[in-house]
């Protein structure tokens, strides 16, 4: 896990897309940190192999399947979080996806799944976790988002989009939701080692075209991701809102 330790005893944390990749890892080290852990995800089977590793290394982990995709499947899993730890403290919008296609490929179906996981999944969850927040007038939100957000790429433009559109949705919802002590970021990160994107980096040309973008010429991993996260989520960002950190290696920087 990441380097980075921050004290979150006594916190509540919800991860949406907690069982693999970089949810996965994030879950992981909040846990690290003391936060009493929500996860959230599709797949029962990676959020029991999860609740099991925290629980393994004395965390607390309560574990929710939600299709983030589906708004009243998110309004359920605010409420059935809310009313077993009693606070949210923390919210991180892990849950993402992609599905490549050339701009003159991309299906309305291709489309809407991506905006709908990424885009509308992730605020709905917000909006739903806000107002839990809005009671106790404090809160954390961490959207992880992506460079792509900031720059173009192959076979991206519905991904680019979504976390475009993410990345905006942060800013606006950090000016609304400040009058309740309520900080929305997000965490940008550059591609990364996962399940998902392995298959792709056996690709050796697609591998060298990565690297020759990022300045620091190496491909991150989940843990790359979690020192951001966690000082977003601690008492040192208290007047951090609408921002983005970026974790790309210098790609958007060249």
């Amino acid at each position: 896990m990441g380097k980075l330790s921050v004290d979150l005893k006594g916190k509540t944390a919800i991860v949406t897309g907690a069982g693999k990749g970089i949810g996965k890892a994030i879950a992981l080290s909040l846990a690290e940190s003391g936060a009493g852990i929500v996860a959230v995800s599709r797949t029962m089977k990676d959020l029991e192999t999860l609740k099991a590793e925290i629980m393994k290394g004395g965390g607390e982990c309560s574990i929710i399947s939600c299709d983030v995709q589906n708004v009243s499947q998110i309004e359920q899993m605010a409420e059935q979080a809310a009313d077993e730890a009693g606070q949210i403290d923390i919210l991180v919008n892990s849950a993402g996806l992609n599905i490549q296609a050339h701009t003159l490929d991309v299906t309305e179906e291709q489309w809407d799944t991506i905006m709908n996981t990424n885009l509308k999944g992730a605020f709905f969850a917000s909006q739903a976790v806000a107002k839990k927040m809005k009671q106790h007038q404090e809160g954390r939100i961490i959207n992880i988002t992506s460079q792509m957000a900031l720059v173009g790429f192959y076979k991206r433009v519905a991904y680019c989009a979504s976390k475009g559109g993410l990345t905006q949705a942060t800013k606006a919802m950090a000016v609304e939701l400040a009058e309740y002590n309520i900080k929305v970021n997000c965490v940008a990160p550059t591609f990364l080692k996962t399940p998902l994107t392995e298959p792709m980096f056996e690709d050796q040309e697609f591998y060298n075209e990565v690297i020759s973008r990022i300045p620091l010429g190496k491909i991150g991993t989940p843990d790359d991701v979690v020192g951001a996260v966690l000082y977003l989520a601690s008492d040192s960002a208290e007047l951090v809102t609408g921002s983005t950190v970026l974790v790309d290696g210098g790609w958007v920087a060249w």
